[in-house]
């Protein structure tokens, strides 16, 4: 299922998030990219779950981050484990008033303002095995195209007109 809108003022939002969870990507995203990490939000897994973000690192690493913004959020939430068999490295990112030590030691930690973000903890590499690389790799280079395709439609011109 794609998360975009075409008829949407933003294809790329898709309505999902709260306005505090789309404040802690955005500063995550901003750090990530200068990390020249290449990022697609709201990845859909082949197990049909849904990862916040996933990057490919230069090295060709691949991360999850699991956006959560308050201890509730964190608390409900117990799909998260799922993500080690899809990643490299797995993390948490959240925002100022959420209490850090609520998180697992075993995952790494962001902290965004949403201007930008921090890496407060490193997460431990748990290498995937190279038939769920390939697949991850995949899935999220074709998700990307079609989401860089529908945007171009979404704003009536092509790429090269913008």
């Amino acid at each position: 299922m794609t998360i975009l809108n075409v008829v949407s003022n933003n294809p790329l939002i898709d309505g999902r998030q709260s306005a505090r969870a789309m404040m802690v990507r955005k500063g995550v995203q901003i750090l990530l990219h200068d990390m020249r990490h290449a990022l697609i939000p709201e990845l859909v897994l082949t197990s049909g779950r849904r990862a916040d973000l996933v990057t490919i690192s230069e090295k060709g690493e691949i991360w999850i981050i699991e956006i959560k913004t308050s201890v509730e959020d964190f608390r409900v939430d117990r799909k998260w484990p799922e993500y080690r068999a899809y990643c490299d490295r797995l993390f948490f990112a959240t925002h100022k008033d959420v209490p850090l030590e609520i998180f697992p030691e075993d995952c790494g930690l962001f902290l965004s303002d949403g201007y930008g973000g921090h890496l407060l903890r490193d997460a431990p590499e748990h290498k995937l095995p190279p038939a769920t690389r390939k697949a991850m790799t995949l899935n999220f280079s074709r998700t990307a195209a079609q989401r860089l395709m529908l945007a171009e439609w979404a704003s009536g011109k092509s790429f090269d007109e913008l």
